[in-house]
């Protein structure tokens, strides 16, 4: 599947911001599931410095400074990616096998997946967790049967609620609370099983939504998603890496389904969120994102698509410096 993603953030500030660095994590992975086709990153006003480099889990990050005053950012991703659906392979090992891998023996091999075990800043340690993992890893029962009957639990036992939490809320409390967003139950879903002595990462990315019957797809409409991948060591090398999201109740190797995009992975939220930064200025902001995932339609060619965006880029970012420019020139007068 061929799936182009339209991501837009702005910033509005009051005062101006007069300084700024930010690190945006919106280039979708190449990997095994998905292949990607092209991308590229708009920041308005221009920056100072903008460069882009891998990090220590893979994913690839773009940096940029802003060193002169500005009232608005804009940052627009565009990415086309090709998706494909792989069928997961049998695996038998059982759960207390991969947590002895984890445990520390002198002289023992470093296993890269043991990254992923410890408590990061928004999944921390806590009996709770234990406590609702359980019942999913009885003796000897597979890691990939454990892991999808806790999955199928999240999704039963927690209800999908907009706004009820806020970037910041602690796992802690969405696991009382028993609502929350994508993003909480992927933290969830990774402290019980970092409680069991697994692996598990964060996965971020997007996830193709269909209108409802006989309406047109709205633009800027989706979201940024959220989902969990577990370290299971006897699927094949090149991918031991199972992915699970709680929200949807689906599960699948190195991805979900083929109407998911993988844009990165981490310890949690913390590691790989779209956007930060810190400002020097802009005591008030205010904050919109828009998401657009679509099928790239056929008939039209990756090679013109790109040259038809990089014109309509070129025209946007024209148009907001001119705007920029005439507020300068009226502030001074």
């Amino acid at each position: 599947m061929q799936l182009q993603i339209l991501h837009e953030t702005r910033y509005d500030y009051v005062p101006a911001v007069e300084t700024a660095q930010h690190m945006a994590y919106l280039q979708p992975l190449s990997n095994a599931r998905q292949q990607l086709m092209r991308h590229a990153l708009v920041v308005i006003p221009t920056p100072a410095q903008q460069t882009t480099t891998p990090d220590v889990f893979g994913n690839m990050r773009c940096f940029f400074s802003l060193q002169s005053a500005h009232e608005q950012l804009i940052v627009l991703s565009d990415s086309v990616v090709v998706t494909t659906a792989r069928e997961t392979p049998a695996s038998t090992v059982s759960w207390e096998s991969v947590r002895e891998r984890f445990r520390y023996t002198a002289g023992g091999a470093f296993d890269a997946a043991s990254e992923f075990v410890f408590t990061s800043p928004y999944v921390p340690r806590h009996p709770d967790f234990l406590d609702y993992a359980r019942p999913s890893f009885g003796a000897g029962v597979p890691l990939m049967d454990a892991a999808l009957d806790l999955m199928n639990r999240i999704h039963a036992d927690f209800a999908y609620e907009s706004q009820s939490t806020q970037v910041n809320t602690p796992a802690l409390e969405a696991l009382a609370q028993r609502k929350g967003v994508c993003q909480d139950f992927a933290h969830i879903m990774l402290a019980c099983l970092r409680a069991m002595g697994l692996a598990a990462r964060y996965v971020s990315g997007y996830l193709l939504t269909e209108p409802p019957p006989g309406q047109p797809r709205l633009t800027g409409s989706d979201a940024s998603h959220a989902w969990v991948s577990v370290y299971i060591p006897d699927l094949p090398e090149s991918s031991p890496w199972c992915d699970f999201d709680p929200t949807n109740d689906r599960c699948g190797w190195g991805s979900p389904g083929e109407e998911y995009v993988t844009l990165a992975v981490g310890r949690d939220y913390a590691d790989v969120s779209p956007i930060r930064g810190v400002i020097h200025g802009g005591a008030h902001h205010t904050l919109t994102v828009g998401v657009t995932v679509r099928p790239v339609e056929s008939g039209m060619p990756t090679q013109i698509q790109n040259q038809v965006q990089t014109q309509s880029q070129s025209q946007l970012q024209g148009q907001f410096q001119n705007q920029s420019q005439s507020q300068s020139q009226d502030t001074i007068i």
